[in-house]
């Protein structure tokens, strides 16, 4: 169990804390006991998978990865051996062109793949739409047409051929990430650094005062590793968020602090505003902060999601989850969220991609 607490600080943080790194020089040699192919490797749990496998103390290693992102699909499937894939771990959001994505994937690899074992899928807290929070994994299905619910069709569907192939499914709630959220809000906090305007707050009220979970992109691997190759979590949902809540009128101030920028709270729905319309035209502003910063070379528009953030930040209620059947099972990983949002901006500034 020691591997899954020190979940506690990430398996890969660890590793760079102890000061050694994943596979070691003699990694061509090895002999892998496990090969997972990783589908949406650009997204923040992908990375993180990408990140994790390989290390030399990974359960169910040592590990070969390969790593998919859905724009070139179709041609990296024919690179790869299909044959030696033991696990799959499918963490494209749910959406309906990654419906089409996985139904390919599945069909184009359970023939191949005699060793497979199992396979991931990563959908949401979209899953629980139209039941009242706290989620439980055990809720009954409601509405129709639910990508969540959709993308298990899938996968149920495809495994059910093979008879063999256990799966797991994993249902994270916003991620904190080197994509997503936490990029966005430190482009738009990088950018009222520099135009010397304070961090307002882009939302209503109800998610300033009203209590947030968050799902660290590591936890969320860790999650997915455990179910993987534990015999307890075979065909089972989970739940994974990190276990704790926090309020973003807290958080506000804690991302004001790592920019060095003034913030303002909530004020009033008179003075609300979208983020999406607030970063209109600052394209030319975000060049001077890439030039200036010696920045990778990126367009405003691709390091910051601002739809995402104002659906976030003004929905019309906060909603929790359970961990309760996760820990039962056997998985005690968790984070503290504000040390997770402080680590995630830390490795967005390290990358080169906000000042």
């Amino acid at each position: 169990m020691s591997w899954w607490w020190a979940g506690a600080v990430g398996a890969a943080r660890k590793k760079l804390d102890d000061g050694s790194g994943g596979n070691d020089s003699s990694a061509a040699a090895t002999k892998f006991q496990s090969v997972g192919l990783v589908v949406g490797a650009a997204s923040a749990v992908g990375a993180s998978l990408a990140e994790i496998l390989p290390l030399s103390d990974t359960p169910g290693g040592p590990w070969k990865v390969y790593t998919l992102s859905p724009p070139l699909l179709k041609q990296s499937v024919e690179h790869i051996e299909c044959e030696s894939i033991t696990h799959i771990f499918f963490v494209d959001d749910a959406s309906g062109s990654n419906l089409e994505t996985l139904r390919y994937v599945l069909s184009e690899i359970l023939p191949s793949a005699k060793r497979l074992q199992h396979v991931c899928l990563q959908t949401g807290r979209e899953h629980y739409l139209g039941h009242d929070p706290p989620f439980r994994e055990d809720l009954p299905r409601a509405g129709s047409k639910n990508p969540c619910h959709l993308l298990e069709d899938v996968l149920f569907d495809q495994l059910h051929k093979r008879g063999d192939v256990s799966w797991s499914a994993h249902r994270p709630t916003v991620i904190f990430g080197s994509v997503g959220l936490v990029k966005s809000l430190c482009t738009y906090a990088a950018v009222c650094r520099k135009e010397g305007a304070p961090l307002r707050w882009p939302g209503n009220r109800a998610q300033w005062e009203g209590f947030f979970d968050a799902s660290d992109a590591d936890l969320v691997a860790e999650q997915q590793i455990w179910a993987a190759v534990d015999p307890y979590a075979k065909d089972e949902a989970f739940n994974c968020s990190n276990g704790d809540v926090f309020k973003w009128k807290h958080m506000w101030k804690v991302l004001a602090e790592q920019f060095g920028v003034e913030w303002v709270g909530y004020e009033s729905e008179d003075r609300s505003f979208r983020l999406k319309d607030a970063m209109e035209g600052k394209g030319e502003v975000w060049e001077e902060i890439v030039k200036e910063n010696e920045l990778m070379p990126t367009k405003l528009g691709e390091v910051g999601d601002w739809a995402l953030v104002d659906e976030v930040f003004n929905a019309e209620m906060c909603c929790l989850d359970s961990m309760n059947k996760s820990k039962e099972h056997g998985f005690l990983g968790f984070r503290n969220s504000v040390y997770s949002f402080t680590y995630w901006i830390d490795k967005v500034k390290a990358a080169k991609i906000v000042p």
